[in-house]
């Protein structure tokens, strides 16, 4: 893969919409300054926004290629310790539809991911305090013993933060005790760290929406211990709920600050001296940073944050003015607080296809040291994904072999490979399969790619996409149908 190192010049007397600004941005000899992102992101024309987008996309990746990865979403465990009111995947221990997989389902549904071609399993899971850590290092052993060829993405930085609550390793501070962890964990098999539990760094938003879940600072620290090791990982987004406008920008601001100081660091392959004592950290070892940032929208079904009403509410607009509670307490640099508006919090502002196509738009014009950008077709369905390709992204993820804890909350689709190959040349470009780092492993620019094998199409409609199987035997949940890849 390629990656993008030193940060270009930043130009705040210029206006948000200047063409020659945003074209310099697009060519990656600018750098947009979190008040110009903010008025990209309110007030650009969407057509604008999408083509400057677009063209810093075809800078960093090129005319022709468009990528996807076989992978699977494994949850093994829904018990969980915060009390997040955006999440309908979370169970305690007594509930009875509470569960932790065993070993040996675990290692079936990666050989059935194996069978398929998939290259990769993205593992998460609740915060379970009865597991130890000797039962997740066994696991990835197990995985890496039969499994040696899958890379293993796995955990998330609120996961990491409870494990060094579970689990008391030694250091003075969080990052030491979060790479102690983190090293056994990587030594026994994990490859990389995803980026869940990003949601919305700023604090009035977090504190709200994620109670028990890691603060922000506690989240990148965490990524930052991942890329000392040497381990890449992504970043994510979820917004369409009670934040403000200049929430989504200061939470791109903070993963572009993290990522500018992780290739800082590690990127020269030079230990800094703050961590050259650490017997964790080796010379080769060093190298992480962000591949990637991947935004989607909240989906509100069968969440408590869910019921809260829409704005305006009947009667709102009368007592408090045209400004949603978020716009009102949000700040570009995160200071906002809940007092500032007094329905902070108590309603909603869905985002929709345009909000969601803006919103990336402006993260790929915004996050400049950031490699990929990922389409979220899995939440916003699979056309308004294609049209993604033309808002930034570069990459439409995965085929959704199974996932569990957006499906808890509300619509998400599956497709099989050629689908999703037929998506992406369909918008122009060539699909191509990649690995966890972007590099690229099949071109499917032939007669035996996987969408032109096919004769006919009724086969390979979008399907809602099914949670696995609970195991108390509750009716109407059912097993993720196998369909990736397959084409005849």
């Amino acid at each position: 893969m390629n990656t993008i190192h030193r940060p270009p010049p930043e130009h705040p007397a210029l206006d948000a919409r200047d063409a020659g600004l945003l074209a310099a941005v697009a060519r990656g000899q600018a750098r947009l300054t979190p008040e110009q992102g903010l008025d990209l992101l309110r007030g650009a024309p969407l057509h604008e926004l999408g083509r400057y987008a677009d063209a810093r996309c075809r800078d960093i990746h090129g005319d022709t290629h468009r990528t996807y990865v076989i992978d699977r979403n494994i949850n093994y465990t829904n018990i969980c310790t915060a009390k997040c009111i955006f999440c309908a995947f979370k169970r305690v221990k007594e509930d009875h539809d509470s569960y932790t997989l065993e070993y040996e389902e675990l290692y079936e549904k990666i050989g059935e991911l194996s069978a398929i071609g998939g290259t990769q399993i993205l593992m998460q899971g609740g915060m379970n305090s009865e597991l130890s850590l000797d039962w997740y290092l066994n696991l990835l052993a197990g995985i890496k013993e039969r499994f040696p060829h899958i890379h293993v993405h796995a955990f998330s930085p609120p996961e990491m933060i409870e494990f060094v609550n579970f689990f008391d390793p030694p250091g003075a501070d969080l990052i030491q005790k979060t790479r102690w962890v983190l090293a056994r964990l990587k030594d026994a098999g994990m490859d990389s760290l995803p980026g869940g539990g990003g949601e919305i760094f700023a604090p009035a938003v977090r504190s709200k929406i994620g109670m028990g879940k890691c603060t922000a600072e506690a989240w990148l620290q965490t990524m930052y211990a991942a890329h000392s090791l040497g381990m890449f990982t992504s970043a994510t987004m979820m917004f369409g709920h009670i934040e403000g406008y200049a929430d989504r920008v200061h939470h791109m601001r903070l993963v572009r600050e993290w990522q500018d100081k992780a290739i800082r660091d590690f990127g020269t392959g030079q230990v800094p001296p703050d961590v050259a004592g650490d017997p964790s950290i080796k010379k080769q070892e060093t190298g992480g940073h962000y591949t990637a940032f991947i935004s989607w929208p909240f989906q509100p079904d069968n969440t408590a944050l869910g019921r809260l009403p829409e704005w305006p509410k009947e009667g709102d607009l009368g007592r408090y003015g045209d400004a949603f509670p978020g716009d009102a307490v949000s700040k570009l640099d995160g200071s906002g607080t809940k007092d500032l508006h007094p329905e902070f919090g108590r309603r909603l502002r869905y985002a929709g296809a345009t909000d969601y196509l803006r919103t990336q738009a402006t993260s790929r014009l915004f996050m400049d040291n950031i490699y990929s950008i990922g389409s979220s077709w899995v939440t916003m369905g699979p056309h308004v994904g294609q049209v993604g390709l033309y808002y930034g992204a570069n990459d439409m993820g995965s085929v959704m072999m199974e996932e569990n804890v957006v499906s808890s909350a509300g619509t998400t689709y599956c497709l099989d490979e050629a689908v999703l190959c037929r998506l992406i040349r369909d918008a122009g470009f060539t699909p191509a399969q990649r690995n966890n780092v972007y590099d690229v492993l099949t071109v499917h620019d032939g007669p035996d790619a996987p969408d032109r094998r096919v004769a006919d199409w009724s086969d390979h409609r979008a399907q809602k996409l099914q949670a696995q199987a609970d195991h108390s035997g509750i009716e109407g949940e059912a097993q993720a149908e196998l369909t990736i890849g397959r084409s005849d």
